[in-house]
């Protein structure tokens, strides 16, 4: 589990194929920036730019990890070098400043509006319309790995907008520095409105009758 602040802004270095065969993984070897890798073991789990990831090797100040070619089709920012949002695992004893994150993107959502309003910036992303009914005003979204507030939500045929402001810290210390109309970003929900709607989805079902 994570939390959706964003630790440190690191850089994928290297993206190395896993294998000759075209459904082959990649593996990422990540400079950690200003993440302390101190008490990270192989094993543990690290956000990148929102999806969930395992280390599979390590020094004082980089990383890799093993991403699979599933995770690369569901997924946008692991596929080349560049700087990607680094979360570590949350621990129980941690405090949650974003909100509870399990790390697995729902979809990718294409940027349609990224510009300065005053002191913040506003954001808005198409989402796929499946992930729209569990936007809603002032709820959770990740964005990229980051936790943010919903402004706004409009619903059409296509789809769903949603709206963000961002402040000038979130802007600063993460990558979200770089959107533009048209980028894509990673997407995940709340987890509770998803386990709402599970709730909600199911039927009553009659006990059966004994003879």
């Amino acid at each position: 589990m994570f939390t959706g602040i964003v630790a440190a802004v690191g850089r994928i270095e290297t993206v190395t194929p896993l294998g000759a065969n075209p459904d082959a993984g990649v593996r990422l070897s990540i400079d950690a920036g200003g993440l302390s890798l101190a008490d990270v073991a192989l094993g543990d789990s690290i956000a990148i730019q929102g999806a969930c990831m395992t280390v599979v090797a390590k020094t004082d100040t980089r990383f890799d990890v093993d991403v699979s070619r599933e995770s690369l089709s569901k997924t946008v920012g692991l596929e080349r070098p560049g700087e990607v949002n680094l979360e570590k695992a949350l621990r129980l004893s941690d405090h949650i400043g974003g909100h509870l994150v399990s790390g697995h993107v729902d979809g990718l959502g294409t940027v349609t509006h990224f510009a300065p309003v005053g002191e913040s910036h506003e954001l808005r992303v198409r989402a796929p319309a499946e992930l729209g009914k569990y936007l809603a005003y002032k709820g959770s979204v990740v964005v990229n790995g980051v936790s943010l507030t919903v402004n706004s939500v409009r619903d059409d045929a296509d789809g769903c907008e949603f709206s963000i402001n961002l402040i000038p810290h979130t802007v600063a210390v993460t990558t979200l520095k770089h959107l533009k109309a048209g980028s894509h970003v990673n997407l995940e929900i709340d987890l509770i409105a998803r386990y709402v709607e599970r709730m909600l989805s199911q039927t009553s079902v009659a006990p059966a009758a004994h003879a």
